[in-house]
């Protein structure tokens, strides 16, 4: 699939076919289209012959069948436009971001990644749940990432005010809230510095990938002198977003888990009965076109 704005091609590769189509004709018409019956027949015979059609006559029905091929390919490449009020779907999927917050020398690191996320989200639903011995949610699903991102920059190591880091909390939280929400396929995105993440938490992660949404994880690092647990719990973040069929990446380059999210989402509309609800295929109107043109060749055939 192939997205233009309100424009889309479903099915481009059917594209190929006009081009190989017309290479086919121009190396054909490169032959005598009589061939060997100049040398076997009468060529008064011939003349007649020819201009009924008997022989040598399909080169004129090349052009409206070309015509008609290439007609039937656009139609099945699938021209479709936004179906008007497709913002009502847009439930079937969304973005959750899982914010530890209880390390506030970490905390504006993960903010400025969460933040960085929330801008490239596109027209995606959006949610915010923060999480440290507890998980809570700061704003439910929407569509308005100015109003969480306004939000961020509220939020403090007092936020939640349950000690510790319980990510698996938070995940249950998230998997409980995709349910409500009936979304289709959603991207969680746990923010963190790994501390907490366990085999409890990674069986919470396979279970949402089972569920059709995928866990990301974004590792936020020390910024200042040496953390010797960090390998660790980024290991342990890694095998977090492995057990979610997610990517695992750092929380100081979050174009690479911003890039991901942006496509599933382009991906997996594009797929099986999930197009039909947003774009509308007007292919079939151009199969009506290409009937004119088989129509002439019919005609030439009958004459």
């Amino acid at each position: 699939m192939i997205d233009f704005g309100d424009f889309a091609l479903l099915r481009p590769f059917w594209l190929l076919v006009p081009p190989a189509l017309a290479l086919l004709l121009i190396a054909t018409r490169r032959r005598d289209a009589l061939g060997d019956w100049r040398r076997v027949v009468d060529p008064s015979l011939l003349a007649a012959i020819s201009r009924r059609h008997v022989i040598g006559g399909a080169s004129r029905r090349d052009g409206p069948l070309f015509w008609s091929v290439a007609l039937i390919a656009l139609a099945l490449c699938g021209p479709a436009l936004k179906t008007p009020g497709a913002e009502q779907f847009r439930n079937l999927d969304a973005t959750l971001i899982l914010l530890d917050v209880s390390r506030g020398e970490r905390l504006p690191q993960a903010v400025a990644a969460a933040q960085f996320l929330l801008e490239r989200s596109g027209a995606r639903q959006l949610g915010l749940a923060l999480y440290a011995g507890d998980a809570y949610l700061a704003s439910p699903l929407t569509d308005d990432a100015k109003a969480l991102q306004s939000l961020l920059f509220a939020i403090d190591d007092m936020t939640v005010p349950d000690g510790g880091t319980k990510p698996d909390r938070a995940l249950a939280f998230a998997r409980r809230l995709l349910r409500e929400a009936q979304i289709v396929a959603a991207d969680v995105a746990v923010i963190s510095d790994g501390e907490g993440v366990d085999p409890r938490a990674e069986r919470l992660a396979a279970a949402l990938a089972r569920e059709g949404h995928r866990v990301h994880t974004m590792f936020v690092s020390a910024r200042a002198g040496a953390d010797a647990l960090a390998p660790a719990r980024r290991a342990a973040m890694s095998a977090l977003a492995v057990a979610g069929r997610g990517r695992a990446g750092d929380a100081a380059h979050p174009q690479e888990i911003a890039e991901e999210i942006a496509a599933s989402g382009v991906a997996h509309v594009g797929r099986g009965e999930l197009r039909a609800l947003e774009w509308r295929d007007y292919g079939r109107f151009i199969l009506i076109l290409a009937a004119a043109p088989l129509l002439l060749v019919l005609r030439g055939r009958g004459e």
